[in-house]
């Protein structure tokens, strides 16, 4: 029988390799097994693997396959630690805890404390000798196990709890007495019997297996899916289940817990970085119930803080947790976040993992461990993750702009936002559905916000401390967070939150400052960023190791600007319809358009052809001695016409056209499918002078440059939308016409090639025949997919998510490319091209162009380019090298 359960601690053997493997034992466990394995002082257990959740998951029922198993694993707890589970005398306690085999951080859930009941609460008091303690542990396992397991609102217990204190005259926890807490027990006990019919569960196995369910259930909440959905995490991976021997931090003075990291997350300065409570659970850090202190003295002296760091306050304690900081990094070559518990002064390790970070801190982090000989150049190319890079590559807030701070928090996560107050994370994706820029501000986030923390620019919470949830999820996503900002309330009834003396309302502007933690009114202005230092650096590696080209999609002098500020290595796709949309060129496309004769249209040419030469002429001097890649003319016609009478009305003036004449054009112009109508090449095939006089621009345009600045940039013509041959062997006749024309007349030749993009199924299993035409193909990966499934993009966004959901497609196949389906065209088409014509030009220009993993399939199928939008060129420079080295 396949091993279902691995027991980790204690004398537990870690020989097997499944058992540090992520996939079977989730991150947590195998790390876990690990910091066993190398003699950390790890609290022994066992982990229930990924695949039973996965059979689980499945609807079968998975106990009887690992009960005998589990049993096994308890009897190894019991024997390492000398306590039995369910003892009235001496009781083991466990905590069950999620793990899948990558971070998930507060997405699943977790049961503390559990074991406790009637009985082995007072069992627990005598061996703890602190009764108070006892009761504590008891009211938090009841909470926290009737919310997880029985679906009980915390709520409830949580205004229970508020109402004890008031009526006792405290304002902490920590002022409740064992009496206090022996009384809520008895309150919480009867809120489950009053909810469910039924008395809270007392016997210790039931109560576990119902945990152990309980957290592989957890794999689908809601909170978890919209989290894998935003991280590209799989629906079929499943959770392991880690069920353990607890220790507790809230035994007093002398316990404590906390979260680490062995840099700092959000600069990656090399130094311990962390909070840690004394005399509480794990849940009140990460949770940000109470406020945490600092790790180091350094790190309190430098805030200004009082209450002492745990350097100061538990230095036997530090000093072992400093030693474990050391050897779990260079054991696993990376940044590790660690939660510990300190037990009466003995320091327990409850887990490390590679810890999230800015990009900001991913660089340095990378970079840094290089030079210091800890890993190579392709180990810190691959460590950093592209996407991550967006959060470099955008303005930040301008250090000479006046500020109206309003108040100051903790900088949990770094960068500038600006935006509409939201106060709930439903309002804060509605709102962001529509197009407005929202901050959302809460008393402290949960899991439950996790759609809104995505929809939102930034996040301010009046609680929590630089580890709490907000805090983590927001650095993993890329967000500025503001958190435990003091001075602020928030009336989520009348929709108002108080910050100082200033009433703000939900959709009043505010902008947040991660670097520093401020809270400004309104919105201050920003500062382009700065490409530099370790940024650098990795992107000269990167470069280094990667095969295939980077271009980006632009068609404006500034957006070519920005590209190769990026390191764009040319244009993959100008897109020669955006010019034609400028007010002041609108009408004369229009009178093109709406033109009766081939008179008319050229007449209605001539007025653009000056306009178009000049957009080139741009373009072409900042990509000079660059490949650039200019598509002719290719949406449908209807997306020019005018629209009202005011459009029609100034046409007509323009023209001297009756008004009911233009209308009556318009009207024979209209198409039922226009996407799949009178576009692209076919435009060029029945109106060939709108293709003549888009070529005579780009020619003339690229002979004047040739002239200016002694080199040329080399215009790649795109002939759109090609399903045949003939189609482009007509329009390269065109092309080619017209440069021979133009370079006679302007005594000069530039070196030029005419392609197509490949955007149609017929176009793709005909590359053969139609790279006897085209020396170069791109793929436009937007349209293909289109075309291959019979999807609009503009359509879609109404039922993808479902589709995404409920595992019909693995991710957006808009958003990252269809590998099983349209990348098997793409395949074809590239393997049939090169088969005509083996010298051919390859390159993607869809927007899938900036996406890792479809710049991974296109690095192993060989194209010789990938095109994205300038933001995303560096994007694309790491995934590229990345594919590389994989």
């Amino acid at each position: 029988m396949v091993q279902t359960v691995y027991t980790f601690g204690g004398d537990a053997p870690h020989d097997d390799p499944r058992q540090k493997d992520k996939t079977v034992t989730g991150g947590k466990g195998a790390n876990l097994a690990e910091m066993a394995s190398i003699g950390l002082p790890v609290p022994p257990g066992f982990t229930i693997t990924t695949e039973v959740s996965v059979k689980h998951l499945e609807g079968i029922d998975t106990r009887p396959l690992i009960e005998s198993q589990v049993e096994e694993a308890l009897t190894h707890i019991e024997c390492t630690v000398g306590k039995k589970f369910g003892d009235a005398a001496d009781p083991l306690l466990v905590s069950v805890r999620s793990g899948a085999r990558v971070s998930m951080p507060g997405m699943m859930d977790t049961v503390l404390n559990l074991g406790l009941n009637d009985e082995t609460v007072e069992g627990l008091a005598r061996t703890s000798g602190d009764e108070r303690f006892a009761w504590d542990s008891y009211r938090r396992f009841i909470q926290m196990y009737s919310d997880v397991v029985l679906g009980v609102d915390h709520g409830l217990f949580e205004e229970a709890l508020e109402i004890a204190k008031e009526d006792n005259g405290y304002y902490a926890d920590t002022e409740l007495s064992a009496d206090d807490w022996r009384a809520l027990v008895a309150e919480y006990k009867g809120i489950v019997e009053s909810e469910l019919g039924k008395p809270f569960p007392s016997d210790p196995k039931e109560q576990l297996w119902g945990a152990i369910y309980a957290v592989f259930d957890s794999w689908d909440s809601e909170r978890a899916k919209v989290y894998r959905r935003l991280n590209d995490i799989p629906a079929d991976w499943g959770t392991a289940v880690n069920v353990q021997a607890m220790v507790f931090g809230n035994m007093g003075d002398t316990s404590a817990t906390g979260v680490a990291f062995t840099r700092d997350p959000a600069t990656g300065q090399r130094a311990y970085y962390g909070e840690y409570l004394i005399n509480a659970q794990g849940e009140d850090v990460v949770a940000g119930i109470r406020t945490p202190q600092y790790l180091t003295k350094a790190a309190r002296e430098a805030a200004g803080a009082k209450a002492p760091s745990m350097e100061e306050a538990l230095p036997e304690a530090y000093a072992e947790l400093a030693r474990v900081f050391d050897l779990l990094e260079r054991h696993y070559k990376d940044m590790q976040d660690i939660e510990f518990t300190v037990e009466r002064g003995k320091l327990w390790m409850l887990q490390t993992r590679s810890g999230k970070r800015t990009a900001k801190a991913a660089l340095k982090m990378a970079v840094d461990m290089v030079g210091e000989g800890l890993i190579d150049e392709k180990t810190a190319i691959l460590r950093v993750d592209p996407m991550a890079l967006d959060q470099l590559l955008h303005p930040t807030l301008d250090p000479q702009a006046e500020r109206h701070v309003l108040a100051t928090g903790l900088p949990a996560s770094p960068g500038a936002a600006a935006g509409k107050i939201v106060l709930d994370a439903d309002t804060a994706e509605q709102w962001a559905s529509r197009g407005e820029k929202v901050i959302l501000v809460r008393v402290e986030t949960s899991p439950e916000d996790i759609h809104g923390m995505h929809a939102a620019q930034g996040i301010l919470t009046a609680r929590g401390g630089m580890t709490s949830h907000a805090a983590v999820v927001a650095r993993g996503m890329g967000r500025p967070c503001v958190s435990g900002a003091t001075g602020i309330s928030i009336d989520r009834a009348s929709g108002t939150v108080r910050i100082g003396s200033h009433e703000l309302k939900e959709g009043d502007e505010i902008t947040l400052d991660g670097a520093n933690g401020q809270v400004m009114l309104g919105i201050v202005p920003t500062v382009e960023p700065e490409l530099a230092g370790d940024f650098g650096t990795l992107m000269e590696w990167a470069d280094a190791h990667r095969r295939m080209r980077v271009r980006t999609n632009a068609e404006t002098p500034e957006d070519c600007r920005m590209a190769r500020q990026f390191g764009a290595e040319g244009i993959g796709l100008c897109r020669t319809e955006h010019m034609f949309f400028d007010a002041n060129r609108i009408s004369a496309v229009r009178q093109m358009i709406l033109a009766e004769s081939e008179e008319g249209r050229r007449k209605a040419l001539d007025l653009l052809l000056p306009e178009q030469r000049a957009d080139f002429t741009e373009i072409f001097e900042v990509m000079t001695g660059l490949p650039c890649t200019i598509r002719l003319l290719d949406p449908p016609l209807h997306e020019f016409l005018p629209h009202g009478d005011n459009e029609f009305a100034e046409l007509s003036d323009a023209t001297g056209l009756g008004i009911d004449h233009l209308k009556r054009r318009a009207s024979e112009l209209h198409e039922f499918n226009p996407m799949l109508g009178h576009r692209g090449c076919r435009l060029g095939i029945t109106f060939p002078e709108i293709y003549e006089m888009q070529a005579r621009a780009i020619f003339e345009a690229a002979c004047a440059v040739q002239k200016s600045s002694g080199e040329a940039p080399l215009p790649e013509i795109m002939i759109p939308l090609v399903a045949t041959k003939r189609e482009l062997e007509l329009l390269r006749a065109l092309v080619d016409r017209v440069a021979k024309e133009v370079f006679e007349e302007q005594g000069v030749e530039v070196d030029y090639l005419v392609g197509t993009m490949i955007e149609l199924p017929r176009a793709a299993l005909m590359a053969g025949e139609i790279a006897k035409e085209g020396a170069f193909f791109s793929f436009g990966t937007n349209d293909l997919t289109q075309t291959t499934l019979g999807v609009s993009r503009d359509d879609s966004a109404k039922f993808l998510a479902q589709y995404v959901e409920k595992g019909i497609f693995p991710r957006d196949p808009f958003v990252s490319l269809d590998i099983d389906g349209v990348g098997q065209l793409v395949e074809l088409a590239a393997e049939r091209g090169r088969a005509t014509r083996p010298d051919i030009k390859l390159g993607i220009c869809g927007e899938h162009g900036g996406d890792p993993a479809s710049i991974a399939f296109c690095e192993k199928v060989g194209l010789d380019y990938v095109s994205a939008s300038p933001y995303r060129v560096p994007i694309a420079r790491l995934a590229a090298a990345q594919a590389a080295l994989k």
